[in-house]
């Protein structure tokens, strides 16, 4: 609890710090999940459904690419305003990431009825490749040290989540 107490306290004093930049800071974050004590990535992800169930609900493909695209562009800002006061490439608090990547998670089943098994295999698999990072996943992690390499690392593991999905759903679903 004391670490999540000082790492709650060091995101609130970045905010104030640096006043233009707050909202950089709480996007990045993706609203402050990004501080969580424990598994700040899987709690970015697991928030982040809600944005991907309702761009599929509302907007099916189109919704998908629409807010895809959206939070491309605004974490791709929000990390490099960030990413100008760490020594880190890829600070474990940031995970607007992981919502760009677990959105692109439901892009192939997005023409289908979404049920609670999508919602639950999607979150799982996106998880399992953000942690694994296959190729070309590594290489914009390990290679790529800017806030582009941040966030298509997250595309990649984002991309093979939703064909791991999408083939479920075709073949056993």
């Amino acid at each position: 609890m004391k670490n999540y107490a000082v790492k709650h306290a060091a995101w609130s004093l970045m905010c104030r710090q640096h006043g233009r930049s707050r909202v950089a800071w709480i996007l990045a974050t993706w609203f402050g999940c990004g501080v969580s004590p424990k598994a700040p990535g899987t709690v970015g992800s697991l928030f982040s459904l809600p944005l991907a169930v309702m761009a599929v609900r509302y907007g099916g493909v189109m919704g998908i690419i629409g807010v895809a695209l959206a939070v491309f562009v605004i974490g791709w800002w929000a990390i490099g305003v960030v990413l100008k006061t760490q020594e880190t490439h890829d600070p474990g608090f940031v995970v607007i990431d992981e919502t760009l990547g677990q959105v692109l998670t439901f892009l192939f089943v997005a023409m289908m009825p979404l049920t609670m098994t999508d919602i639950i295999l999607g979150f799982i698999l996106f998880r399992f490749f953000d942690i694994l990072k296959p190729m070309p996943a590594s290489f914009f992690d390990t290679k790529v040290r800017t806030a582009f390499g941040v966030m298509m690392d997250d595309v990649v593991a984002g991309f093979y989540a939703g064909l791991f999905l999408y083939l479920y759903r075709t073949l056993l679903g």
